[in-house]
């Protein structure tokens, strides 16, 4: 399975976001400045979690994103499924049920080993997936790291503290 990396973005923006102050929303031009994206395309994938429930948008000057909830309510799952879709990520087409050995339709009465292998894998991704949350992730961040996110989210125009 490949992802797109609009996923990588969203994830890493919500994680950003954990770090900001509750009451301003922060404009994606800051989200987008502090991984060095493009702010046309992140815009499109913030949309989405916006549209997904993910965050907040507010427009105007003093406009942009928040977390939509509490950080530890919002797992990489909500993020992913918000950019990617929720389909699952195999499709069976039944071909055992075509071709020169075709089996008879009445002889498949349930998804075949291959399928069922696919969905258990689908099943175990999204629940690993569903189990870590924003909140877990920006726990995992260096302390410098968390530092340096507050001060860009504070005033993207200020130096950064060094890395320690």
């Amino acid at each position: 399975m490949k992802l797109s990396q609009g996923v990588e973005w969203a994830v890493h923006c919500c994680v950003l976001l954990t770090h900001a102050d509750e009451r301003e929303a922060v404009p994606r031009t800051t989200l987008a400045g502090y991984y060095g994206l493009p702010v046309a395309y992140l815009a499109k994938h913030l949309k989405s979690l916006v549209r997904a429930g993910v965050l907040t948008a507010t427009s105007g000057p003093r406009g942009g994103f928040r977390l939509a909830r509490p950080a530890d309510r919002i797992t990489v799952l909500d993020v992913v499924e918000a950019v990617e879709g929720t389909a699952p990520s195999f499709a069976c087409a039944e071909i055992r049920q075509r071709g020169a050995c075709a089996v008879p339709a009445e002889r498949c009465t349930g998804p075949c080993d291959v399928a069922q292998v696919m969905y258990d894998a689908d099943r175990a991704w999204r629940d690993s997936l569903r189990a870590v949350t924003v909140a877990d992730l920006s726990g995992r961040l260096a302390a410098d790291l968390r530092e340096r996110a507050r001060a860009w989210l504070r005033d993207p125009s200020s130096p950064l503290p060094a890395f320690r």
